[in-house]
């Protein structure tokens, strides 16, 4: 238990690092010159690098092992990558401290949901790892008013520095206390190889589910992470302590949601149903910013909450699609699945940069974030219509 400590506090620095620009969008903006569209570029950097890494970490965790796996990739890429982001003097030095951070943090939460996939049993896999979720999002609550509180203190580097040595010291500690579990017997885990994952692509069983993990977490984690920030300033006039404030609420109700959503498949008997209505319930507030952009900051506050609480499901649906994986290709599959989901937030960061920098209407701050939640609207409704053709995995009662 332990190790899984380790990882879960290795998660925590995961969440917190996909999060924690928006709050530091003033200073990056002021000392460096950093633009929408570079902010937009450096969080997208994290999610991309993340993303292309799952391949090679399926691999890794089926012949390697979780510990090396995350350990190994934690200290170089992510204690690596926080050294240079408390260095930059560039934008582009922060781009790319991003995607090596992005390298680093990609092996930690899949080496959890490994260790759940061949220690527990399949019903309790999907409490686990929303709970691990949920732990994790503790990250993003340590990326919002506390990072806001400590950069105004003792200034962005030195707080980026003191949060690579951190880094590297729990790199350290995963290798020292993780345990590999015991592969079944007969079982030849690195005898497919990249194959594998040809051979998952063509289960079509999994076909409807992707779409949804790519996208239901985009609309939450590029709100808190990445536009919450500039939204606030342009649109209200928010500083560093007011962003700070309304982004620890939204971080606390992603934290509440994941952990509600870890057993509502065994209450209810159903994962896909459940998917079904949290992620319409998040469609619908964000369709409320999207008509009415120019509300007032309580009104805001209260919205991301919502959304933080609905954009919650990603232990769920990687549930609903490791029901289907076959025995022999459990890393590869949780990878493939995360692929699809980091991915898709990767995307939605490039894709909601390009929006908003083409819908900026001079003197009318509001235009370019009416663009922004609409097109979350538009991608995440289509998700969920596709969704609807999946087939349900009905849980067992927990033993």
């Amino acid at each position: 238990m332990t190790g899984i400590a380790t990882l879960a506090i290795a998660y925590v620095l995961s969440q917190f690092y996909r999060s924690f620009m928006a709050v530091l969008t003033p200073a990056l903006t002021a000392e460096l010159g950093a633009t929408k569209a570079h902010l937009s570029l450096a969080s997208g950097a994290f999610f991309l690098t993340f993303a292309l890494a799952q391949f090679a970490i399926g691999v890794s965790l089926d012949r390697f092992g979780p510990r090396r796996t995350a350990s190994a990739l934690l200290m170089l890429g992510g204690g690596g990558g926080a050294i240079l982001f408390a260095a930059a003097s560039t934008p582009w030095m922060v781009i790319a401290a991003m995607a090596l951070i992005g390298i680093g943090c990609a092996p930690v939460l899949m080496s959890s949901l490994f260790i759940f996939a061949r220690v527990f049993s399949l019903a309790r896999f999907s409490v686990l790892a929303s709970w691990m979720v949920a732990f994790g999002t503790a990250g993003n609550v340590i990326g919002a008013a506390p990072l806001a509180q400590a950069a105004e203190a003792f200034g962005w580097r030195p707080v980026m520095a003191g949060l690579a040595l951190v880094t590297i010291v729990v790199a350290l500690a995963i290798l020292a206390l993780v345990r590999d579990p015991k592969s079944p017997p007969g079982m030849d885990q690195g005898a497919v190889g990249f194959g594998g994952y040809r051979e998952l692509l063509r289960m079509r069983v999994l076909w409807p589910i992707i779409p949804l993990t790519a996208i239901n977490y985009a609309p939450t984690t590029g709100i808190r992470g990445l536009w919450s920030g500039p939204y606030l300033v342009d649109v209200y006039g928010a500083d560093t302590l007011m962003i700070g404030q309304v982004t620890l609420f939204m971080a606390l109700a992603m934290v509440a949601g994941a952990f509600t959503y870890g057993p509502l498949d065994t209450i209810f008997r159903t994962r896909k149903w459940v998917a079904v209505v949290g992620n319409t319930i998040g469609l619908l507030a964000i369709l409320y910013l999207a008509v009415d952009v120019l509300t007032d900051v309580a009104a805001v506050t209260v919205v991301f909450v919502l959304i933080g609480l609905t954009g919650g499901s990603y232990g769920l649906l990687m549930a609903h699609a490791r029901a289907f994986f076959p025995a022999h290709l459990v890393g590869r599959g949780v990878t493939l699945m995360n692929f699809f989901s980091i991915g898709g937030v990767g995307a939605m960061q490039f894709a909601t940069g390009a929006v908003v920098t083409a819908s900026v209407v001079p003197g009318e701050p509001t235009a370019a974030y009416s663009a922004l939640f609409w097109f979350y609207v538009v991608m995440l409704g289509t998700a969920i219509f596709i969704y609807l053709w999946a087939r349900d995995a009905k849980p067992q009662p927990l033993a």
